[in-house]
């Protein structure tokens, strides 16, 4: 919970100014004529404009948030012929609350809504940093923003029964970077459309594609509900079928293919020939069995013959689901009727019958999974009477979203109840010592299962609410409202001690408490100081006791056993913090000289961090009782006021990340002896956190911009702000409520369980290995998202492994030990953790191949590798890491 400095609660609009931006602000959030609303995220001004291509009006979004930034996006990112929505951005930088919310009014209860978002990173905060982060649709999760290219423009899409006359639309900082939003529409649908997504269950799309010769994405108009149709065809294996004669629907139809996407369609050029299309789908936190919907779309186009026919089966997975004869220019869909789970691949067949004398046809593709939407919002009435408070204090990035639900971000200062069978509702609500002025609103009086109300220490005026008095006064309501001297009771402005008809609470103000507790926690830091130290910037060697109650470890305190700097030390150190040498979820690291000319590291901790005193002195801690080789050394630290840091022993060439990605062109690229030996003294570094600590520790954030590279090239592991510690004799799980880590590198079980363990490491390290061994990032797009491990995977079982080795080592290798690497890494990412090695298993076999690059070993044992099938396919997807308007290839890659 934020600390209560933080509200501003200023009443700065006189009450008609406020009633006239509502009419205003109203005005422009309006649905249009189709019951459309467009908006243009981050778009400065009142100025609405109209698309290009849609020739649909689109607004700006300061009325429907009042949160974040407008940001352009960098002019190397723009395009002239592009949507104008792309040119910029709302960002929601160090925001009170993790969410960040637009709300969409003036809707039909009940009724059935497409709802896109969409996103441009386009370097907007000049970064370079490509943010993850979550999307919500009303109260439950929709999807996980995952931005893999700055240049690539996403579009998101949901269909949802909208259960009240407004949505939330929210974006969740996860801690994976800043949310963003570049557009916002929202569709209205019949509900006779769609009839997968019902009050319960929303459709999540992962892709809409219109096979043929179409050069142009379909939308509106010539899709009346504006529906994003891509198109594609691989001449290569199919030929293009199309006509100009409209396409019509049949009867009932519940999608309402547009004639458009209907009139085009491919079919395999061999007549006895089948269309093969491959989905592939991987569990995450939210859905660890996530359910797939493929809806198929079909129309004939040619005119057959009498002696012809055209009839195929549809299999997925090699279950037949029906099968379909086209009309003619009658568009029909087929499709599983229930949702498919448990799979990780689905495999797509269109086959002709023995009877049919043409090849099967596909018009159009949609693929959707499941989203829950049984999460239930807050009570309306009490919605609309918290919300009417927020609007006259003017609270604004707290109190974002629902009141109440989910329960993690539920509004600060609120106190709410959950019942099974009914809407959660208010119960308290704490906005004490705020300074808050004005009247007491007449709204407090609507939250009617209200039974705390804590109005105490501010300059409220005016009287008490006579609703809000009658239930003060039947014990239903304890309401507080001590040191408001201009607050008047029946015309009169007595003091509030002395009412007796009242139960008053005597609060201490959360300010003085505050100053208390910080004096006691300077007093417990305080200690003698224990010898000195010549150096001018004045670091003491100190040893300092936290009373935090028990740490991670179990210990009662943390004790940290460093050098202690001011923040004018570091200031003086760092230069005034001129040089940045990165930036990660604690705050920037800055470059600095001790006065003996030592360099160091000074990693700052921001006042938006996510990471907290806990955080801060659980690294800390960590780092004052490891001590390894292959591991950062911390120098000291700073503990002063609210500024917090440490500092570090500095590592000149930075991260191995860097090195791999080649972006700095002034380094040269490493060798592939270089490459081994960072790999072994990594997983040494590693190995010791897993066997010579005690307790054990796991890392939890194993990636190659966490470990660090000095001037002779040594390798060292850092950053262990997310590290904890677990019982090494039985390797059990460690528990985390929320899921660390970067993407690409993230245990799949340990996705699915929320439960990290040591060979979560192992998991990371393997895709590092991967990287020293292809040069590639984690998450490549060939063109499609796919990881790392699965475009070695391919390459490797066909025996590849020239397709797989970083070009940039001219050859310079001994084979063999690039076998072993590569085969090594992929034990260690095996999917299932019991199949993975242990670190000290990786230390072994690391040295072996170091062995064998010294010796030049001429041959290692074959690897037995099974050759898969190059069956040719036009669809893959990856359901975690899509995008979700992707581009088709072939597949037998």
């Amino acid at each position: 919970m934020a600390a209560r400095s933080c509200l501003h609660l200023l009443i700065t609009l006189a009450v008609a100014a406020a009633a006239a931006t509502g009419v205003l602000q109203a005005g422009r959030a309006q649905p249009d004529s189709n019951g459309f609303i467009s908006i243009d995220c981050g778009l400065s001004g009142t100025a609405s404009y109209v698309d290009n291509a849609t020739k649909l009006s689109y607004s700006p979004d300061a009325a429907f948030t009042d949160a974040g930034t407008n940001n352009n996006i960098s002019p190397e990112y723009l395009l002239p012929s592009g949507s104008r929505v792309f040119d910029n951005v709302r960002s929601f930088p160090g925001a009170a609350a993790p969410r960040s919310c637009y709300t969409l009014r003036s809707l039909v209860p009940g009724l059935k809504y497409l709802v896109r978002a969409s996103f441009k990173y386009g370097n907007y905060d000049g970064l370079r940093r490509l943010p993850v982060f979550d999307l919500y649709v009303g109260v439950n999760f929709w999807t996980t923003v995952n931005i893999t290219d700055a240049a690539v423009a996403q579009g998101l899409e949901a269909i949802v029964v909208v259960p009240g006359d407004s949505l939330q639309v929210c974006l969740v900082n996860t801690g994976g970077g800043t949310p963003f939003i570049s557009g916002l529409d929202v569709r209205p649908l019949k509900n006779s459309l769609y009839p997968q997504a019902n009050e319960t269950q929303g459709l999540d799309l992962v892709a809409r594609m219109n096979f043929g010769p179409a050069d142009t994405y379909i939308r509106y108009p010539d899709d009346p509900h504006d529906r994003a149709w891509k198109p594609w065809i691989d001449p290569m294996i199919y030929a293009e079928i199309t006509t100009t004669k409209m396409v019509q629907s049949v009867e009932e139809d519940v999608y309402e293919a547009p004639s458009a996407v209907m009139q085009t369609a491919i079919t395999p050029h061999n007549a006895s020939g089948s269309i093969q299309l491959r989905w592939e789908v991987k569990p995450n936190t939210n859905y660890p069995s996530p359910g797939c919907m493929f809806i198929m779309h079909f129309s004939e186009l040619q005119l057959l013959q009498e002696n012809t026919i055209r009839t195929f089966n549809i299999s997925i997975n090699n279950k037949i689901i029906g099968n379909i004869t086209p009309d003619y220019l009658y568009a029909d869909a087929s499709l599983n009727n229930e949702p498919l789970r448990g799979s990780i691949q689905y495999n797509i067949t269109l086959h002709a019958t023995a009877n049919s004398t043409m090849p099967p046809i596909i018009n159009a593709l949609e693929v959707f999974s499941i989203i829950s939407t049984t999460t239930v919002p807050t009570n309306a009435k009490d919605v609309s009477a918290i919300t009417t408070i927020k609007k006259q204090y003017e609270v604004k990035e707290n109190w974002m979203g629902d009141p109440c639900v989910p329960k993690t971000m539920a509004w600060d200062w609120l106190t709410c109840g959950y019942a099974v069978s009914s809407p959660p509702t208010i119960t308290g609500v704490n906005l004490s010592y705020n300074n808050l002025t004005g009247s007491i609103p007449e709204a407090l009086s609507l939250l009617s299962s209200l039974t705390v109300l804590d109005l105490s220490g501010n300059q409220l005026s005016g009287s008490i609410p006579s609703e809000l008095l009658k239930r003060a006064q039947d014990k239903s309501l304890q309401l507080r409202y001590e040191n408001n001297p201009g607050l008047c009771i029946n015309g009169t402005c007595p003091s509030p001690e002395g009412d007796p008809k009242l139960a008053i609470y005597i609060s201490v103000p959360v300010v003085a408490v505050t100053v208390i507790l910080v004096f006691v926690l300077f007093c417990l830091l305080r200690r003698k100081k224990k010898g000195s130290v010549n150096n001018t910037v004045n670091p003491h060697n100190e040893l300092i006791t936290h009373s935090y109650g028990s740490d991670s470890y179990g210990h009662g305190s943390m004790q940290l056993e460093n050098r202690r700097f001011t923040y004018k030390d570091l200031q003086k150190i760092t230069n005034n913090f001129e040089q940045v040498l990165g930036k990660g979820g604690f705050g920037y690291v800055y470059y600095g000289i001790l006065e003996e000319g030592s360099q160091v590291a000074v990693k700052l901790r921001s006042q938006s961090s996510n990471q907290g005193v806990k955080e801060f002195l659980g690294e800390a801690q960590i780092l004052t009782r490891i001590h390894h080789k292959n591991l950062v050394s911390m120098i000291g630290y700073c503990m002063d006021g609210d500024y917090m840091a440490l500092v570090y022993e500095y590592m000149s060439e930075g991260t191995l990340e860097e090195h791999i990605a080649g972006r700095d062109h002034n380094k040269r690229n490493l060798t592939w002896i270089e490459r081994l030996r960072i790999a072994h003294e990594s997983a040494q570094g590693l190995e010791y956190l897993h066997k010579g600590c005690s307790p054990p520790l796991i890392h939890r954030d194993v990636k190659a911009t966490n470990i660090l590279l000095n001037l002779k090239l040594e390798a060292k592991i850092a950053d262990f702000g997310l590290s904890k510690a677990f019982n090494r004799d039985s390797d059990t799980h460690v528990s985390a409520s929320i899921l660390a880590g970067t993407p690409g590198y993230i245990d799949p079980e340990y996705h699915a369980t929320m439960m990290p363990t040591a060979k979560s490491d192992v998991y990371g390290f393997g895709v590092v290995l991967l990287e020293l061994v292809t040069g590639k990032n984690p998450i490549l797009r060939t063109p499609e998202p796919i990881s790392l491990i699965h475009w070695v995977q391919q390459r490797l079982q066909c025996g590849n492994i020239e397709g797989v080795v970083d070009t940039r080592m001219h050859g310079v290798y001994d084979i063999n030990s690039v076998w072993k690497v590569a085969e090594i890494a992929l034990k260690c990412t095996a999917q299932a953790s019991t199949q993975r090695p242990t670190m000290t298993d990786v230390v072994v076999q690391l040295q072996e191949c170091l062995d064998l690059e010294y010796g030049h070993a001429s041959s290692v044992p074959e690897l037995s590798i099974d050759h898969v099938s190059k069956t040719r396919t036009i669809l893959e997807m990856d359901h975690l890491e899509r995008v979700p308007l992707p581009t088709m290839s072939s597949a037998g890659r």
